[in-house]
């Protein structure tokens, strides 16, 4: 429900934005600025984003970056996938290989009994390896759309922004003072988030409300700079539109969590199917060599998480099992987290029980199945990699 609410409220928040015209205008005036030099910006964000999920854990926090992103990079000639490559995915990439995060790995570790922040070296390692892996993806997948926008899965669907872009050229209008201040704002909007995510621990309610306050700031400045010709009754109908527009995303969310419900919900204290699925799969383990275990713990997370998409759930589950297993197993209990690690966050990019990726879909107006035929085949190359890493960290003892 607080997935469902926060996209609902981040859609009205940048209906009012969007409404005053000072993202387009935005977009329009730096794409003049980066000429020539916009392939610099894949890299550049992709790394802040998965910065931003190795260090504090951020998932749900890049929806409303898609919501600007998105635009701006099929406005520079790409499409929507390069957009959710470079937020979503890119936070669940550093998810998948972080050092410190508090939300899973922090989590995964103290049920397992060993220290927080243990192996943080070798994570590090990964966290440039696996980084490296999804910004080079996306650049050459990047460079190909630009290339030729019609090998795009998202080339109908882009359609909405590119006819929007080109009005707006034709247009010609000016990137007036009023534009500035409400991306001041904007910029004002994610430091503020950022700290509060960082410092004060903010979550869905609070990072709503920081969204809720931008939209209807900006809102004041567009009536006050008479931006796109903007009246107060304006406020209040650009927030309904803009929830209106996510109001299918919202509610396939609340559809994806009905696949939990039905299984019997997370909880790792009651009988359930799921964890009846975990207790038979894990039971069938034992006697084999540590370096086959290792990878089937990674198997099992990673298919797992089609079912529980939460870091910390998955943790809370999984992890009061498979960490006493390890140990049976021949296995370090700091491998058993690394599987869990590894499993929970790359098939979040695929999965469709997954409320962060489908909100973060439906603000980039992409459907799932044609993100899907793009994504399989980077989740091929995530997934040997990590296999290959999980051989490795048993062999050099990973403890």
């Amino acid at each position: 429900m607080g997935i469902v609410a926060f996209i609902l409220v981040i859609g009205g928040a940048f209906g009012i934005v969007l409404r005053t015209g000072a993202v387009d205008q935005g977009i329009l005036a730096m794409i003049e600025k980066t000429h020539g030099s916009e392939a610099l910006l894949v890299p550049v964000l992709f790394t802040l984003f998965s910065l931003g999920g190795a260090v504090f854990g951020m998932g749900e926090e890049a929806i409303p970056f898609a919501m600007i992103l998105v635009p701006m990079f099929i406005a520079m000639g790409y499409d929507a996938v390069v957009g959710v490559m470079v937020t979503y995915c890119a936070t669940q990439i550093g998810f998948g290989a972080s050092w410190m995060n508090p939300f899973s790995l922090a989590i995964a570790q103290g049920i397992a009994g060993i220290p927080v922040m243990s192996g943080a070296g070798f994570r590090i390692v990964l966290w440039v390896l696996f980084t490296g892996i999804g910004a080079g993806f996306t650049m050459i997948y990047a460079a190909k759309i630009r290339k030729t926008p019609t090998l795009s899965v998202a080339y109908e669907s882009d359609a909405y922004y590119r006819n929007e872009f080109q009005a707006k050229n034709e247009e010609h209008s000016d990137f007036k003072l009023g534009h500035k201040l409400i991306l001041l704002v904007i910029g004002l909007t994610i430091v503020w988030t950022i700290w509060g995510v960082v410092v004060k621990g903010y979550y869905i309610p609070e990072i709503a409300s920081q969204f809720f306050v931008m939209g209807l700031v900006s809102g004041i400045i567009g009536v006050i700079f008479h931006l796109n010709n903007m009246t107060v009754n304006d406020i209040a109908k650009s927030f309904q539109s803009g929830a209106a527009d996510l109001i299918g995303a919202a509610l396939v969310v609340g559809m994806a969590q009905g696949i939990i419900i039905v299984l019997g919900g997370t909880s790792a204290s009651e009988p359930t199917v799921l964890n009846t699925i975990l207790h038979g799969i894990s039971s069938a383990m034992h006697g084999l060599p540590s370096v086959i275990s290792a990878w089937l713990m990674y198997v099992f997370q990673t298919v797992f998480n089609f079912f529980v998409v939460s870091g910390s759930g998955q943790a809370a589950l999984t992890m009061p099992i498979m960490a006493p297993l390890s140990d049976l197993l021949g296995v370090s209990r700091q491998v058993s987290v690394l599987a869990f690690q590894l499993g929970d966050a790359f098939s979040n990019l695929i999965v469709p029980t997954s409320g962060c990726l489908l909100g973060t879909l439906g603000v980039a107006r992409l459907e799932w199945g044609k993100w899907a035929r793009f994504q399989i085949k980077l989740q091929g190359i995530l997934f040997a990699t990590a296999s290959v890493v999980m051989v490795v960290a048993v062999l050099i003892g990973f403890n």
